[in-house]
């Protein structure tokens, strides 16, 4: 039985700034963070590619795997932008209906597919793996191991360097509270 260990990423100046993200590192804040924070013990690590993911896993003094599948959900033209200075419309469309993408990003759906995806690749083995990622991917994986619908996404919150604990095999994951 595989166990997952899903964490999000520390906090960055946009997290802190109600900015949609770009590739950008760890935050003094989110170094402090780590004082609360600990380490799973795992067999393996892996990372989303982008520089606050790598930089919290050097941060907790591991090295890890790159996995493209774990990336950030892609803004589009919003990367970079704070909230409030999108469209309310546009905003409101994105937040409700999990097949709009109207910003030229990726929608939630297709972010959904992505980690159901990695999920069901997942080896049926006997492996503790710590994925570092970040809150839109942890959501994903929460709605894809509950088997919820799509329109639960933006109910999960998942705050940085929270974890949420899998456990299982492909196509058959549970949600593991502690």
């Amino acid at each position: 039985m595989t166990r997952l260990f899903l964490l999000a990423h520390a906090s960055t100046l946009a997290t802190e700034q109600a900015r949609f993200p770009r590739d950008e590192p760890i935050s003094e804040r989110g170094r402090r963070e780590f004082d609360r924070a600990s380490a799973p013990v795992v067999d393996r690590w892996v990372s989303a590619p982008e520089r606050r993911t790598v930089g919290t896993v050097h941060a907790f003094g591991f090295a890890a795997e790159v996995e493209p599948a774990l990336r950030e959900l892609d803004y589009g033209t919003w990367a970079g932008t704070a909230m409030d200075d999108v469209p309310e419309s546009e905003l409101a469309a994105w937040l409700t209906d999990p097949a709009t993408a109207p910003h030229g990003g990726e929608s939630v759906e297709d972010l959904l597919g992505r980690v159901y995806d990695w999920l069901a690749a997942q080896d049926d083995g006997y492996e503790r793996v710590a994925a570092v990622t970040h809150p839109s991917v942890v959501r994903a994986a929460t709605v894809c191991a509950l088997d919820a619908p799509a329109t639960a996404f933006w109910r999960v919150d998942v705050r940085p360097l929270d974890v949420v604990r899998l456990h299982g095999r492909p196509g058959r994951w549970t949600l593991r509270l502690h």
